[in-house]
């Protein structure tokens, strides 16, 4: 406004904070960088002080003066899925309670976004960094292994890791789903898979599996990244002719699963008793659907709270020496397979 004078408050210092919460500066500092080595109550006056006068730290000043940026950089595909967001929630707060930040971006499914975040985050110098995936191109791997921070790489198991690896078997999981129907006397069989390379990874297990045991695959399309309900339902439609005697389905994500069950009711496609259905990440929708359909189960919340434990013993010094860990899987049997007696013949 004409004749209107701009005034501009001092920015709070830690001094200010200090003095309105009874303590030293450094106890104020410690509150932000280091709170487990502060009190529960004097932390609590801290961040009163802290909420009352509205300071705002210096994080990037004091990361140049410790070399240290007390912030983590994490990279997930999505956090759509509900074990990426497990994950993400459990090593944001393991992460928190130790005093780091995590900054996470997500990087799809699309190829070269993976490389571009790596420099990114990189160049703003994290004290650590968890990737989702061990497939990286040749100079991310380099950039990553010569960043000389603490890597965990999640999700994916492989024989050379770049440092450290919290990672599921997927071709394992596929197998294994492809033993549970072959236990129950199956000899057809069908997969639906996304195209990231964890869901093929999953169909490529299931797939030689079943075929190594003599049966026979009707069908393995690869669908859209990331999966969704409505791509499950496409490829039912697409499979229809192909189901003229009892079949088992394998999907490589539950929102195919519920899809394909969706579809095969609308065209009267009797689930178990013509078509029997797994899924895999039981999400909440598997057991709410109807019928409540096979899944595999992972933590996702386990993922997160170990490449949290991984990283925060090196961060922090200790003595820990573990660095791989392979995340379990479990079968979840539910109505979509129930009734398929074990060993007898479709």
């Amino acid at each position: 406004m004409p004749g209107s004078v701009r005034t501009t408050r001092a920015p709070v210092k830690i001094t200010d904070v200090a003095a309105a919460a009874g303590v030293a500066p450094m106890t104020v500092s410690r509150v932000i960088n280091t709170p487990d080595r502060v009190s529960a109550a004097t932390a609590l006056r801290v961040r009163a002080a802290i909420e009352q006068l509205g300071y705002v730290p210096n994080l990037v000043a004091g990361g140049l003066s410790s070399r240290r940026s007390r912030m983590v950089a994490a990279i997930v595909p999505t956090i759509a899925h509900p074990m990426f967001s497990e994950m993400v929630q459990t090593f944001t707060d393991a992460m928190r309670q130790a005093g780091y930040q995590v900054m996470l971006s997500l990087a799809g499914y699309a190829e070269g976004i993976e490389d571009d975040l790596i420099r990114g985050l990189l160049g703003r110098r994290p004290d650590a960094m968890l990737v989702t995936g061990a497939d990286h191109t040749p100079p991310m791997r380099q950039m990553l292994a010569e960043a000389g921070i603490p890597v965990v790489e999640v999700f994916d198991v492989t024989p050379q890791p770049i440092d450290m690896l919290v990672g599921l078997d997927h071709a394992a999981a596929g197998a294994a789903v492809a033993a549970f129907f072959r236990a129950r006397g199956f000899e057809r069989f069908a997969m639906f898979a996304a195209g990231d390379a964890r869901a093929r990874q999953r169909q490529r297990g299931f797939v030689e599996a079943v075929r190594q045991e003599g049966g026979r695959v009707l069908a393995e399309p690869v669908l859209p990244a990331p999966s969704t309900i409505a791509a499950g339902r496409q490829a039912l439609r697409d499979l229809l002719p192909h189901l003229v005697e009892r079949t088992a389905l394998f999907c490589s994500s539950d929102l195919l699963a519920f899809g394909a069950i969706t579809e095969a009711r609308l065209h009267g496609i009797a689930v178990p008793d013509r078509l029997a259905v797994c899924g895999f990440g039981n999400f909440e929708l598997s057991a709410m659907s109807e019928p409540a359909f096979t899944t595999v189960n992972v933590e996702g919340a386990q993922i997160g709270r170990t490449a949290a434990e991984f990283l925060l013993g090196r961060l922090l010094g200790g003595t820990r020496v573990e660095s791989r860990f392979h995340v379990p899987f479990r079968i979840v049997e539910r109505a979509s397979s129930w009734g398929v007696a074990p060993h007898s013949r479709c």
